[in-house]
């Protein structure tokens, strides 16, 4: 949840998805406690598995490694053409980044669906 919140202070508007009731109601109070309204960070005590993204345009996910392919199927058949995804400390394992950040265990990668499509398709 913390990646919601420092994403709404670069200007962005987030939903963030979390199973856990106690971590949806911690992020919700440390939000309004760091002045962050809650049209501009919002976090949704639901599976994401369960949810239709295809009205996101930014999405950023920290997940283990063995859902990560699982998770590539679900955005690819969801997500629009311009979304872009970041995956934090875990890759997808059949996806090409477009940019890559840091190292370790801060390690980031971005990837664009549009490119991430004509991939698949040209394979």
């Amino acid at each position: 949840m913390q990646k919601v919140i420092s994403a709404t202070v670069e200007g962005f508007q987030c939903t963030g998805f979390e199973m856990n009731s106690i971590l949806t109601g911690y992020a919700r109070v440390k939000a309004k406690w760091k002045g962050i309204p809650s049209n501009t960070a919002s976090f949704i005590n639901q599976d994401f598995w369960k949810t239709d993204l295809s009205k996101y345009n930014n999405v950023t996910v920290f997940l283990a490694p063995g859902v990560m392919e699982v998770l590539g199927r679900k955005l690819e058949n969801e997500l629009p053409d311009e979304t872009r995804v970041i995956a934090c400390r875990f890759p997808f394992p059949d996806w090409t980044p477009t940019a890559t950040e840091d190292e370790g265990l801060d390690q980031t990668w971005a990837y664009d669906m549009d490119a991430i499509r004509k991939l698949s398709t040209q394979a």
